[in-house]
């Protein structure tokens, strides 16, 4: 498979791929509970919920992600490339302050 087709046929699995704008961050770190991704910390600092993730990242404010859902729920994808570190996946979970 060459690769346009490795980069693009994933792609089918998203339900929106949002242009980032210029100045838009990247994640960073994962915040988890029991093993599920409740939020996300940004290449800013800042430690935003899955919800406010999706958000930013349909307004263009988060790049390298695309929407995808399961059920009635939006989340985050990694879009897919040729590296594997920074996939939502590989990236670390990060302690709040909770």
């Amino acid at each position: 498979m060459d690769k346009t087709m490795r980069t693009e046929l994933p792609k089918l699995a998203f339900d929106d791929i949002p242009t980032p704008s210029a100045d838009a961050v990247s994640i960073t770190g994962l915040v988890k509970n029991h093993g599920r991704i409740e939020g996300y910390q940004l290449s800013d600092e800042r430690i935003i919920s899955r919800s406010e993730g999706v958000s930013m990242a349909k307004a263009g404010e988060i790049r390298g992600v695309g929407i995808a859902h399961r059920k009635d729920t939006e989340y985050l994808k990694t879009l897919p490339d040729d590296s594997e570190t920074n996939n939502l996946s590989s990236l670390p979970t990060v302690k709040t302050g909770d």
